[in-house]
């Protein structure tokens, strides 16, 4: 029977522009002929978000930025501009490519017991730009892997996006026990950042950042004893009545998130049928899910923090605690929702801030278009023998 595959080594790194967020809001709020309601709006989007700071790859957006020809913002006037979707996709391909190999480099230079020649896979993450070749392509060439490496990019898909790549680098190791699979997200949403009246548009922008995550997932049975999480199964549910309140779109200055103020509710009322397959497929957790005592038997939990909304309401129904909340709230906080990669950092900060044992187990979720409801249960290993 073979071994079961084991996420290691993982890697975060946001840009160096700190954005803060009463900061932004104030100019976002400021922005010419935004009426009274959208300023509204503004300033309550941004006040009740639960982010203090975030990150961007565009200098200019600093207020301490000397930008001579800006692009995103003009600080003189105070001006958000609007570069056409090839501007901002350009700056992507460029920013992200650089981002993609680094924090790929550090995952493996970071496992005691894996080098660039070990990697079989290379599953790349990301829905905020696009480019070929792509970053799985980049990152091949940059990090001196082999040619015959195989490259998988999920694109476009959100916020939930690096749930199923991890449940793909599961199954590849199923498939080949000697496989070694580097998942890699990158997510560059301020990008994509606009002013504009619209509801959706200005929650979203009170929301997205910059950032990006890496990990190596393998079931090969190495000497270290590096902790990880095994990852031990996944589920995915949809809610079709939220499907035309989160969704992500390409339009002429940039891409467009739909980001209702339903879609905490929509969460609320079918997170309970979203999950039940997920622990009912494990004794004792199943019981303890349909008692209302989950939070009991699983004790850490990686929740994407789309929004603080989203947090308390998945609080609730779960009837977590608010220390089982407190990583995934301080990553909102410090880096606001960097979609994909957001979880990966919940997961990061469990292992390495929360004081995570061997043996605990762990819940991850993230949200996304669709509405899609991804899923995870994982346990924490000191090496993939554990």
């Amino acid at each position: 029977m073979s071994r079961p595959p084991v996420l290691r080594s993982l890697q975060t790194i946001v840009p160096d522009t700190v954005l803060v967020q009463d900061q932004v809001r104030d100019v976002f709020a400021q922005q010419p002929g935004l009426g009274r309601l959208a300023q509204r709006i503004v300033t309550t989007s941004f006040n009740v978000s639960g982010i203090d700071t975030r990150h961007t790859v565009i200098d200019e957006l600093s207020l301490d930025s000397e930008a001579t020809d800006p692009v995103f913002f003009d600080r003189g006037s105070g001006m958000l501009l609007a570069p056409g979707t090839k501007a901002r996709n350009d700056f992507y391909a460029r920013e992200a490519t650089k981002l993609f190999v680094e924090v790929a480099r550090r995952a493996i230079d970071s496992d005691p017991d894996l080098e660039p020649a070990d990697v079989t896979h290379v599953i790349t993450v990301s829905c905020t730009g696009f480019h070929a070749p792509g970053p799985e392509y980049e990152i091949v060439r940059a990090l001196g892997l082999s040619d015959a490496v195989q490259r998988f990019h999920l694109g476009f898909m959100g916020c939930y996006a690096s749930m199923p790549a991890l449940r793909a680098a599961s199954q590849f190791c199923a498939a080949d026990e000697n496989a070694v699979v580097l998942v890699v997200s990158v997510e560059l949403c301020t990008l994509h950042l606009r002013s504009s009246e619209n509801p959706d548009t200005i929650v979203a922008s009170s929301l997205f950042a910059d950032g990006t995550a890496a990990g190596i997932v393998t079931a090969r049975d190495l000497p270290s004893a590096s902790t990880g999480l095994r990852l031990d199964r996944f589920h995915t549910a949809i809610a079709p009545e939220g499907e035309k309140d989160m969704a992500w779109t390409i339009g002429d200055t940039g891409f467009e998130m739909i980001l209702s103020t339903a879609v905490p509710q929509i969460i609320g009322e079918t997170i309970i049928g979203a999950l039940r397959p997920l622990y009912g497929a494990e004794e004792g957790l199943g019981e303890a899910f349909e008692a209302g005592s989950v939070g009991d038997a699983v004790q850490h939990w990686a929740i994407h923090p789309g929004g603080r909304s989203i947090l308390d309401k998945v609080q609730e129904r779960l009837r977590l605690s608010d220390a089982q909340l407190r990583p995934a709230r301080d990553v909102l906080r410090e880096n606001g929702n960097m979609s994909s990669a957001t979880v990966l950092f919940v997961l990061k900060r469990i292992l390495e801030v929360e004081g995570a044992s061997a043996g605990d187990r762990v819940s991850a979720m993230a949200f996304g278009p669709g509405l899609t409801a991804e899923s995870a249960l994982m346990t924490v290993v000191a090496s993939p023998g554990s």
